[in-house]
């Protein structure tokens, strides 16, 4: 039987974010550090360089997202935390005019990748870190999560395009389509104000 847990990526976790990161796509060489920087900032980083300012972002925390756990290994990743500290998401054109919400609201938090491990993937793994990401944005006070996946139409992708997660996926978790960002692409919402 296949257990499935997860927790938010602590400093003491740092080896598990790594291994669940390093199970084939572009998390080894990404380190998540794509949606908190600018395309110039991006382009001017290393690898190496961006594991040092993910491990900072982890140990100063707030916890940037939560890890899956499939029998105690660690297999996945999402990433979940406030717009504001996610500087790629106002700069993201398409999401700037699509997005009804305030910029600087710090209430307002968005889930912005996935990485699940290659001999995971298929499990699910996904929605349970959703679920998980749902939770923990809720108890930390948000007040509304955005995300902006893929709408796969059925089709199969590629791996690597479908790190913002599937438009599927955030229906299941009760998130609600606003609107298209581009032909495959959506705007989705989910109102956690009581």
């Amino acid at each position: 039987m296949v257990t499935i847990t997860t927790e938010v990526a602590t400093t003491a976790r740092w080896d598990d974010v790594q291994h669940a990161l390093t199970g084939g796509g572009d998390g080894a060489s990404c380190q998540c550090i794509w949606p908190v920087l600018s395309n110039k900032d991006w382009n001017a980083t290393t690898t190496p360089q961006r594991i040092e300012m993910f491990r900072a972002e982890i140990d100063d925390g707030p916890p940037p997202g939560i890890i899956a756990y499939v029998n105690g290994e660690a297999a996945g990743w999402i990433r979940i935390g406030p717009r504001t500290r996610q500087a790629r998401v106002p700069r993201t054109r398409i999401i700037a005019a699509a997005s009804t919400e305030p910029f600087h609201d710090e209430s307002v938090w968005a889930v912005t990748c996935f990485v699940v491990r290659r001999e995971h993937r298929g499990a699910g793994l996904n929605l349970e870190l959703l679920r998980a990401a749902v939770d923990y944005a809720r108890n930390s006070g948000a007040r509304l999560i955005e995300g902006y996946p893929v709408d796969t139409g059925g089709e199969r992708k590629r791996t690597n395009d479908l790190f913002h997660g599937t438009l599927g996926t955030f229906l299941s978790a009760g998130f609600t389509e606003k609107t298209e960002l581009k032909p495959g692409r959506a705007l989705v919402a989910l109102d956690l104000a009581p």
